[in-house]
């Protein structure tokens, strides 16, 4: 998995600590924290934007839902804001977003 960081200058840093931490001088859960400061953090997304996703992608939301392996019902939830993706899901949308649906194929 590529990792995205905030900039190359964290980039820089965070493999500086990731060679610290395979030779033991830095712990697995100051690596943990680290890890949380360096990656770009996932931005919620408005009803709207799932709903230009996947009109974007001239999907119906069925289709959309089999492709992120949710429920039809869940899509139309959050296009009408009921419900608001997270975790996976929402990590999906983003990567949809910025790569298009055929990143996640």
């Amino acid at each position: 998995m590529v990792k995205k960081y905030k900039s190359d200058a964290l980039a820089a840093v965070h493999e500086t600590m990731e060679a610290l931490h395979e030779v033991g001088a830095v712990g697995r859960q100051t690596m943990r924290e680290f890890d949380a400061s360096c990656l770009t953090p996932i931005e919620p997304l408005a009803p709207e934007a799932i709903k230009a996703l996947r009109l974007r992608e001239h999907i119906s939301q069925p289709v959309f839902a089999r492709y992120l392996n949710v429920s039809k019902n869940l899509v139309s939830d959050w296009e009408r804001g009921i419900k608001k993706p997270g975790g996976p899901a929402l990590r999906l949308l983003t990567v949809i977003q910025h790569k298009g649906l055929l990143a996640i194929a």
